[in-house]
């Protein structure tokens, strides 16, 4: 790798590093891209001569964040062995969580929102990471329709995701351990019905 492309991939990370901290504080309409740059110690030119726009720049944090989150779900699936997949996939997820809390929380608030530039842009990541619970929950009731296996999927996520912000803002004196038993207890099949 030569040096200029060292410091612009520096460059890159300091951007995305401080848009997430900053987002997940603020919200991404009240973040601006001065606010951005400033933080990253860099020019806001360098903002938009990485990422063309605030929404192209929050378009690349979803990504790579949902891309990385799904690699490492499907390899927590992979590596459950007699573990049943939805407590391999709440544990990893409760870890990335405590591992990327920012990240954590710009899902939890911006993800899901609609009419947003960027919510084309990453249906098909978003949907893959899903897919990996939708496809863990089938699997445990062959039952289920598939949609409802999707829609019992993105809950088991969606509860677990607020979970861990959860125990990080409130109860950061537990264990993972803790808070999964704690998670799985909730999602019983007694309580599923």
């Amino acid at each position: 790798m030569s040096e200029t492309s060292a410091v612009t991939g520096a460059t890159h990370r300091q951007i995305i590093d401080a848009a997430v901290r900053l987002i997940a504080e603020r919200g991404f309409s009240a973040t601006s891209v001065d606010e951005i740059a400033e933080t990253a110690g860099v020019a806001k030119g360098s903002v938009y001569y990485n990422f063309g726009s605030k929404a192209d720049l929050f378009a690349q944090i979803l990504t790579e964040g949902i891309t990385r989150l799904t690699a490492s779900l499907r390899a927590a699936l992979a590596a459950a062995g007699d573990r049943p997949p939805l407590a391999a996939l709440a544990g990893e997820l409760l870890r990335q969580v405590h591992d990327n809390p920012a990240f954590a929380k710009v899902v939890a608030a911006e993800v899901f929102r609609t009419g947003r530039d960027w919510q084309d842009s990453i249906r098909l990541i978003h949907d893959e990471a899903m897919a990996v619970f939708a496809q863990a929950v089938a699997d445990s009731d062959p039952t289920l329709d598939p949609q409802d296996a999707e829609i019992a999927g993105s809950a088991v996520f969606g509860a677990t995701l607020v979970a861990g912000l959860e125990w990080l803002a409130f109860h950061p004196d537990r264990t993972v351990d803790q808070v999964l038993t704690t998670v799985l207890r909730a999602l019983t099949p007694d309580v599923r019905r």
